[in-house]
């Protein structure tokens, strides 16, 4: 098994911290780490959030994306033969705006080796909304926008589903995003039925192996008090791995002390399935 943090950010993350990205990297190579792909947010369309103050946190300028895969690139260098770099974005799904990420890819594709895909948005009271600002966002704007949380959870992993079939044909190592972050406030929202999560898991199980889409296995959720678990369920990690899916560990770090945490959860649970 190798020792691979799948899932980073840099300086270039809006709402991490302003450390440079060779810091991270120095940590990962201090924690003994093989490999580590740095996997920062892409720019956004414009507008795509009806919030500035918001939108100035979510995610780098267009004009950023060179100046980040050129960091990204000189770390690479910089660590060869002690660390295994590489170069990636944490993309976006955009509803109806698939064709914003497919410039941006285009724009990338040089020097990108991984692409993970995430779901942060959903449609909501007044346009997209994130799923993952604040408890009080989401009861405002999304649950009531539903009306439950049955109903949230379901548009949640129906665009899952639609970000995993368009990252199909992408020619990277790609990987879907903290699968289960529509818990990220379980303690702070009305209950969500485990039993509704595991099924819409487990009608995700073929899609991914058919996709050649892998999982990141993050463990920010331990970090946020109103989590206290990872985002990827063992049973769930545990199926992938029955199915030939790709399962990469990926902190989610967004500060230099962040690189690794949750690693030894992660090769227990490996190891406890084989």
């Amino acid at each position: 098994m190798i020792k691979w943090d799948g899932h980073t950010h840099s300086q270039f993350c809006k709402h991490g911290s302003a450390e440079p990205l060779r810091d991270y990297a120095a940590r990962a190579a201090a924690l003994g780490f093989e490999r580590y792909t740095v996997t920062e947010h892409p720019p956004l369309p414009d507008r795509w959030i009806d919030d500035p103050v918001l939108t100035a946190e979510l995610a780098m300028d267009r004009s950023e994306l060179p100046a980040y895969l050129a960091e990204a690139s000189a770390v690479k260098r910089e660590f060869e033969g002690r660390l295994d770099v590489a170069v990636g974005l944490e993309m976006d799904y955009l509803f109806e705006s698939e064709s914003f990420t497919e410039d941006v890819l285009a724009e990338a594709a040089e020097a990108l080796e991984d692409v993970i895909v995430s779901v942060h948005y959903l449609p909501g009271r007044g346009g997209m909304r994130c799923i993952d600002y604040k408890p009080e966002d989401f009861q405002a704007n999304l649950l009531s926008y539903y009306g439950t949380m049955e109903k949230v959870v379901d548009a949640y992993y129906d665009h899952i589903e639609l970000a995993v079939a368009g990252a199909a044909g992408w020619r990277w190592r790609k990987r879907l995003g903290h699968v289960n972050l529509i818990e990220k406030f379980r303690t702070a929202l009305p209950p969500i039925d485990d039993a509704h999560i595991r099924a819409r898991l487990e009608r995700l199980l073929p899609r991914l192996a058919a996709c050649g889409v892998g999982i990141d296995v993050n463990t920010a959720g331990f970090r946020k008090p109103t989590c206290g678990k990872a985002y990827v369920p063992e049973w769930f990690m545990a199926e992938c791995a029955a199915r030939g899916v790709e399962l990469v560990f990926g902190s989610d770090a967004h500060r230099p002390d962040e690189v690794g945490s949750g690693w030894d959860w992660y090769a227990a649970a490996m190891r406890s399935f084989g």
